[in-house]
């Protein structure tokens, strides 16, 4: 949709369309080691960076919560989702653990469980 001379990014269903590569401002690997399954939980400190996406993985985990949920709800590629949580990791306003897992994590039905919830947020 353009408007005058000025373009529009957005589609109805899926709200504004902003690049991956603009949110982590160009970066493309973050400086934490997270994988799907680890917890990052809020410090309560604040961080040094607070752009819209950042705040709002704050929001999201007051409790521990794992990077795939993160970015399930961000809904954001879980790549640009670890940049995001790297960043806030960094700067001290949260925390990071792997999680203590009885069940192997390459068991076909815990990975199937893990789907389910995801696609039902």
């Amino acid at each position: 949709m353009t408007v005058g001379d000025d373009e529009l990014w957005f589609d109805d269903e899926a709200g504004p369309l902003v690049r991956p590569y603009t949110v982590t401002s160009g970066r493309t690997r973050p400086t934490v080691d997270l994988d799907l399954l680890s917890l990052v939980v809020a410090t309560g400190l604040p961080p040094p960076v607070m752009d819209p996406e950042h705040a709002r993985a704050l929001e999201l985990c007051g409790a521990p919560t794992s990077v795939a949920e993160v970015a399930a709800h961000l809904r954001l590629p879980v790549a640009v989702t670890k940049i995001i949580l790297a960043d806030l990791v960094d700067g001290r306003a949260m925390t990071t653990r792997v999680p203590q897992l009885a069940a192997d994590p390459t068991d076909r039905e815990l990975l199937e469980k893990l789907l389910d919830g995801l696609q039902r947020t």
